[in-house]
């Protein structure tokens, strides 16, 4: 490609794979969150913050797990 970038390499967000799969954030999160090349960012809660976490999922492994899911 043009960019640099091969397939698969974009990640999308929770909110993204929710709208194209029909599910809730927090289903998409829980189906997601463990997979193997998912990228999990998070911040631990602190005595006055609240725990932060940032998911991105690749296309390869949206793609992996959507196959999965409907096999």
């Amino acid at each position: 490609m043009a960019n640099g970038k091969t397939r698969g390499d974009t990640p999308y967000t929770v909110a993204e794979v929710a709208a194209l799969t029909g599910y809730s954030r927090q289903t998409v999160t829980r189906l997601f969150e463990r997979e193997p090349g998912v990228l999990v960012l998070e911040r631990p809660e602190g005595m006055h913050k609240r725990r932060y976490r940032s998911i991105r999922i690749p296309e390869r492994v949206y793609a992996r797990v959507v196959e999965k899911m409907s096999g």
